[in-house]
């Protein structure tokens, strides 16, 4: 086995493979379903959406604890690599910035498309089938939901996804 193999699996096997923030994602979407199912004006509701999406970081800090998972390997090079996918992912959120009050009904739906698509660099660090799936599934699915279904279907939609993300990242864990 290479060296970069060997990193790659010492990285999935302490992180697993990103379990927390998975978790803390199903939260958090559990969250967005909450807040577009209040009687809010939809520019206060994705006000609230960039809201739910900045606790992220803590709550996967928080779940991380919880699950006995190593946060962040310092040891391990490659944890650089996986805060740069993540961080690209920002750069992505100037689209759904300017979709909020040009295309407000739709706002969550790009948000959606770009959490999924987002996840395509993880299935290549952690040597995950899990990723590479939903990664491909989610842009895929948000866009259909997203454009025949209110955003609150979306979100109650996206919740039972990461529901099953995160199943399926146990169930990859365990093999």
């Amino acid at each position: 086995m290479t060296q970069l193999k060997q990193k790659r699996l010492a990285l999935a096997v302490k992180q697993k493979r990103g379990l927390h923030f998975i978790a803390a994602s199903v939260i958090i979407w559990l969250a967005i379903a909450f807040v577009y199912s209040s009687a809010m004006p939809i520019l206060t509701k994705n006000l609230f959406v960039f809201i739910c999406t900045g606790i992220l970081l803590p709550l996967a800090w928080g779940i991380s604890k919880v699950l006995k998972v190593n946060f962040s390997d310092n040891e391990n090079p490659l944890s650089n690599l996986g805060i740069l996918f993540s961080v690209n992912q920002l750069l992505y959120l100037l689209i759904a910035m300017w979709i909020y009050p040009t295309i407000p009904d739709k706002m969550l739906m790009v948000i959606a498309i770009i959490f999924g698509a987002h996840l395509m660099p993880f299935s290549w660090l952690y040597k995950s089938k899990v990723y590479l799936l939903f990664s491909i599934v989610i842009p895929f699915l948000a866009l259909f939901i997203g454009l025949s279904f209110s955003p609150t279907i979306l979100a109650v939609g996206m919740t039972i996804i990461e529901i099953i993300f995160a199943v399926a990242l146990i169930v990859e864990n365990k093999s």
